[in-house]
């Protein structure tokens, strides 16, 4: 086994993050060198922590080096212990405790307009994504993180689960494609995430294994909070499987990811989508049938704020719910473009006090106009009030 590892990022245009270089030594105790701007100031407390952590994992000589650029706690202990992993065979975890912030749980039926991606792996751009208002917040350990550095990103986001302030947002992860994603349930399930992304899903078969390992480790480390799951419909095989994979258990959202769609049929997306049509068409009417939400791919240029406003009107014409953004700029525009209408809101406020009358009255049937009203549909009715309520806001 190598002696000598490193973990983590460190130069000019790094922010928030830091690079740990560990060599085990047979003697001579821990020697930890710090090179950090902020030295003067949080030094100490920097050292402190290392060798708090290199206790815990029971390393008594080895050579140090911790590169600082300004990360906090968590990111520091994420990158100590993923350097000690590679010359260990410890199965220790070091967690700092979990901030109340973190703890909440998520109902089925959440309001999901939008969902931001931020690498796993690059902690600057999860440190304040919360304020910029999305309903979830995705730490994505798939594709936006380089095949070296998957173990890495794994720490660092079950790190940021326990200790980075969401401010309301969904905590989401986006895990590898199966099988390599079931490994990164034990990094994420007991860290109180409340929804987790399956990319690439093709059949409900992956879904019961995702599920079935989740109850796994829920029992061995007795949880009791739900997990939901979304799958991301990425293939053809995917679109004709997308009901049953939407009917499976803990699914309260069906995605579709366009671009790796495009490139299964070998052609290629474009702005007017005609190639996409009946893919989006067949997850809008999966996802309704099995009564969970539709959710709408990326849109990628993120200088075009008139573009997105189009797409997104578009994406709700088709049913869908809500979509995908790679940048906060995105946010505002797909919470107003999903926004119930004038016309929206008057037929949802006619249902509600139909249904309102209707039980002063103290009637077990409830119509509106020639139409029955069933709890379903008042409970729909309801949802876009609420929507409207807060409009383009959180």
């Amino acid at each position: 086994m190598a002696r000598i590892s490193s973990a983590g990022n460190y130069g000019k245009e790094i922010r928030s993050d830091c690079k740990v270089t560990i060599e085990l030594t047979k003697s001579g105790g821990l020697k930890i060198d710090l090179a950090s701007k902020v030295k003067e100031y949080f030094g100490d407390q920097i050292m402190s922590l290392a060798k708090k952590e290199l206790e815990f994992f029971d390393i008594k000589n080895a050579n140090i080096l911790i590169e600082d650029r300004g990360a906090l706690d968590y990111v520091i202990t994420a990158r100590i212990e993923s350097a000690i992993k590679q010359v260990s065979d410890t199965k220790k975890k070091y967690l700092l405790p979990i901030i109340p912030e973190n703890t909440n749980q998520t109902m089925k039926d959440y309001h999901r307009r939008s969902r931001l991606y931020l690498p796993g792996n690059t902690p600057k751009l999860a440190l304040n994504a919360g304020i910029h208002k999305p309903d979830g917040i995705i730490l994505d350990l798939e594709d936006s993180v380089a095949p070296a550095k998957k173990k890495e990103a794994a720490i660092l986001v079950r790190n940021a689960l326990r200790s980075v302030n969401f401010y309301g947002a969904e905590r989401m992860v986006r895990i590898n494609q199966l099988p390599m994603g079931l490994d990164d349930l034990d990094h994420i399930v007991p860290h109180n995430v409340n929804l987790i992304l399956v990319p690439k899903c093709e059949t409900a078969k992956q879904i019961e294994k995702v599920n079935s390992k989740i109850e796994k480790i829920k029992k061995e480390k007795k949880l009791k909070y739900n997990i939901w799951l979304m799958p991301i419909i990425e293939s053809a095989l995917g679109i004709i499987n997308s009901y049953q994979i939407a009917c499976s258990k803990n699914v309260v959202a069906l995605a579709i990811g366009l671009e790796d769609y495009t490139a299964d049929l070998g052609t290629q997306r474009t702005a007017e989508g005609k190639e996409t049509f009946f893919a989006r068409s067949q997850i809008v009417n999966s996802a309704h049938a099995a009564k969970i939400q539709p959710i709408d791919s990326v849109f990628s240029d993120v200088s075009n704020m008139e573009a997105l406003k189009q797409n997104v009107l578009i994406s709700k014409s088709l049913g869908f719910h809500g979509m995908g953004c790679i940048h906060p700029r995105q946010i505002p525009v797909i919470h107003t473009g999903y926004a119930p209408d004038q016309n929206e809101i008057e037929k949802a406020q006619k249902i509600v006090d139909a249904y309102e009358e209707a039980k002063k009255k103290g009637l077990g049937v409830v119509s509106l106009g020639s139409k029955m009203i069933d709890a379903p549909v008042v409970k729909k009715a309801q949802q876009t009030l609420d929507m409207a309520k807060i409009g383009g806001n959180k």
